[in-house]
This record gives C-alpha cells, sequence and structure tokens, in this order.
C-alpha cells in the first residue's frame, strides 16, 4: 500500500536507458506473416479482422482517402496491442504518455489537414468561415475556427491518455484495497475481488474501443480534407 500510485506509468530503464523503444517494437511481433498458400487459424483471423474494420473505416473515402487504409489499419493495431499488453501485470503501456500520443496524432492530423489545403484548397478555407456569417462576427468566427483545428490532435491525444490511465488507476486501487481487506473481512475482500475482475474485463474492452476511437477520428478528419 505504500507503493506510489503512479508508479507503473513511469518509463521503464535498464542501465540508465529508456526501454520504450523496445516495448514500442513489441506488438510488431505479436502478428506474424505466413508465405503459405493456405493460412492457418491465426493468420485467417488476423485477415478476417484487418478486413473487416478496413471495410467499416473506409468506405467513406474516395480513391484519395482511401490510400491511408495501410496507415490506419497498421495505428488500430499498434494501439490495440500496447494497450491490452499494458493490462498483463508489470508491464508498461506506451498509451498512458502523453507525449507519445500527441506523437500520434499530431502528424496524422497535420497529413489530413495538408491533404485537405492541397486537394481541396477553397473548401478547407471555406470551414473557417460559414456561409452567411454577419460582417461583425467574421473575425470572431474565424479565431474560434482556427482554434478547434488546433485543437483536434490535442483532444486526441487527451482523449486516449485519460481513458488509459484512468482505467490503470482503478485497477490499481481496487487491487490494494482487496489486499488490505484480506485481513479484516474475507467477504468484502471476495466481493471487491469480484468487483476487480468485472472492472479489468471492461479494461480489456476499453482498451480495444479507444483504439477503434483514436482511428476512427483520425479517419474521420481524413474525410473532411479529402
Amino acid at each position: 500500500m505504500n507503493e506510489n500510485l503512479f508508479a507503473s506509468f513511469i518509463t521503464p530503464t535498464f542501465l540508465g536507458l529508456p526501454l520504450v523503444i523496445l516495448i514500442v517494437m513489441f506488438p510488431n511481433l505479436l502478428y506474424p506473416t505466413s508465405n503459405r498458400l493456405t493460412n492457418n487459424r491465426l493468420i485467417s483471423l488476423q485477415q478476417w479482422t484487418l478486413q473487416l474494420m478496413s471495410k467499416q473505416m473506409m468506405n467513406i473515402h474516395n480513391t484519395k482517402g482511401q490510400t491511408w487504409t495501410l496507415m490506419l489499419m497498421s495505428l488500430i493495431l499498434f494501439i490495440g496491442t500496447t494497450n491490452l499488453l499494458g493490462l498483463f501485470p508489470h508491464s508498461f503501456t506506451p498509451t498512458t504518455q502523453l507525449s507519445m500520443n500527441l506523437g500520434m496524432a499530431i502528424p496524422l492530423w497535420a497529413g489530413a489537414v495538408a491533404t485537405g489545403f492541397r486537394n481541396k484548397t477553397k473548401a478547407s478555407l471555406a470551414h473557417f468561415l460559414p456561409q452567411g456569417t454577419p460582417t461583425l462576427l467574421i473575425p470572431m468566427l474565424v479565431i474560434i475556427e482556427t482554434i478547434s483545428l488546433f485543437i483536434q490532435p490535442m483532444a486526441l491525444a487527451v482523449r486516449l491518455t485519460a481513458n488509459i490511465t484512468a482505467g490503470h488507476l482503478l485497477i490499481h486501487l481496487i487491487g490494494g484495497a482487496t489486499l488490505a481487506l484480506m485481513n479484516i473481512s474475507a467477504m468484502t475482500a471476495l466481493i471487491t475481488f469480484a468487483v476487480l475482475i468485472l472492472l479489468t474485463i471492461l479494461e480489456f474492452a476499453v482498451a480495444m474501443i479507444q483504439a477503434y476511437v483514436f482511428t476512427l477520428l483520425v479517419s474521420l478528419y481524413l474525410h473532411d480534407n479529402t
């Protein structure tokens, strides 16, 4: 109970060197590729899942938007895998770091916006000033729309960071309460342990949902600019 509540969010190091690069690269090893004519069940399930997600996300896009399919599918697999691996004991979740989430959100958002200004310059500029705006409100609306545009990557990163961090904190707190109650009341400890199990199942769902939401919002930003 004396452990620091935020100790699990500290980037692990070995001999003073951060291990975050190895942790980020590790999910790539979990998705094997096959050169066989007939794939096994794991590869077939992986391909079926990717096809299902790509159909749901990319159907709304035109030809230019569909060129982002590989990047978006890689993004959802990376975020989902790192979120799930972070739920295992003594593990580290990179997506609890706001700096890393900003590092994913800003380039993708900037790429989508740059694509919009390149391919649909007039339409992209028209978003800053809705049609029929009174003359006196034009400067204010341009400022508001500009702020709302630049706040999009921050909202992406903060949403992912907050949801994953909150889930880890809840699991840590309820787990610590369960251990403390074992010597006080076995029945109460059993109830809190059941709550912990249910919360863990919920966090597995949240880990996948947040990966889907992050990628879906990037896909929507891309759709608005292509």
